[in-house]
């Protein structure tokens, strides 16, 4: 879609305004944002990121910011309202940020992050399918259907697509891998049984079902709910989150400026690996097999590893908001062009 130019108005609404990022103020210091810079924010969300980005730049700055998300993106909107025509937002899934850089006319970005959490906007709205607390319409789409996937099979569109049309040995993958659940083809055994009688609707049906088919004991011991592995796998196939992952980090070291600075907070174990491994190929020069007396691979390090650990969330930021407890934040600086 279009970029849309914020026009200045009335500041952003208190519930927008108390809302606060994770690992913000981490996040901001490794992005060191300066005046004049150009900046990409691919999951815009609520604003927060970028909002701290043009404040402490003064609102000196200008801002790409993508999200799929429509509700999200007036949120955001709303938010980013004071710095007028610096910020161009899209909708958009932050994959394809190259083609957003190039509808603005931006060859290379100063910095660029991604939060890739579900916020809060999501998991606290029972409509949007994604809470397995709050009954709801089992949807889990961040883009709520504004975009298609032609790559997917033909059956998997929401997780109402995927828990009533997805074969019994697939869900059980998803379940697994995704989920890293140790009872997933239990799981999706009782999934499938289920829909026989009649398609599964609701958020509350299926975390019924996948509370039903764990063990009694394993119930009881439980320290989350029993479902909570099952609905983030399936929210992360429907979203092609690992997917959208590795095909923007396949393409955004290039559009770094020199100096240019990336950071990612992941939250999930998946998701870090995937970073983790991708900023340490980028910093490694030759990687050539070993034991060759002379390099033969020609590789360069392209950036320089910020955060040689991830950055966790401290206490007092855990207490304050127990979503951040699994956040990980990784960051890279790009080198100059030999």
């Amino acid at each position: 879609m279009p970029a849309r130019q914020i026009s200045p108005q009335a500041p952003s609404s208190p519930a927008t305004a108390a809302h606060v990022p994770v690992l913000l103020q981490e996040t901001m210091d490794l992005l060191a944002p300066r005046p004049g810079g150009r900046y990409l924010d691919g999951t815009l969300g609520l604003g927060g990121h970028s909002r701290e980005i043009m404040r402490r730049t003064g609102g000196e700055a200008l801002l790409c910011g993508l999200d799929r998300d429509p509700q999200a993106l007036e949120r955001a909107a709303e938010t980013l309202a004071p710095y007028g025509n610096a910020c161009h937002l899209f909708r958009a899934e932050y994959a394809t940020f190259a083609a957003r850089l190039d509808d603005l006319g931006w060859d290379s970005i100063d910095g660029a992050l991604l939060d890739i959490g579900v916020s809060s906007l999501q998991l606290d709205v029972a409509e949007r399918g994604f809470s397995l607390r709050a009954d709801g319409p089992l949807d889990m789409r961040m883009d709520m259907g504004g975009f298609s996937h032609p790559e997917r099979p033909a059956w998997m569109g929401s997780a109402y697509d995927l828990v009533n049309g997805a074969p019994e040995a697939e869900l059980a993958g998803i379940i697994k891998d995704y989920g890293e659940d140790p009872l997933a083809h239990q799981i999706a055994g009782a999934i499938v049984r289920e829909r026989e009688a009649g398609p599964i609707r609701t958020t509350g049906q299926l975390a019924g079902i996948v509370c039903r088919a764990y063990p009694p004991k394993w119930r009881r011991t439980s320290r989350n709910h029993p479902a909570t592995r099952t609905f983030q796998a399936l929210r992360m196939a429907v979203n092609d989150e690992l997917g959208q992952l590795e095909r923007f980090l396949d393409g955004i070291c290039s559009r770094l400026a020199a100096g240019g600075r990336l950071c990612i907070i992941t939250f999930h174990s998946l998701e870090d690996r995937i970073v983790k491994q991708k900023f340490r190929l980028w910093s490694t020069g030759c990687i050539c097999p070993p034991g060759l007396p002379v390099c033969k691979c020609g590789h360069k390090a392209e950036v320089r590893l910020l955060t040689k650990k991830p950055v966790v969330p401290g206490k007092i930021e855990i207490d304050h908001n127990p979503r951040a407890g699994s956040s990980k934040l990784r960051a890279v600086e790009k080198l100059p062009s030999a």
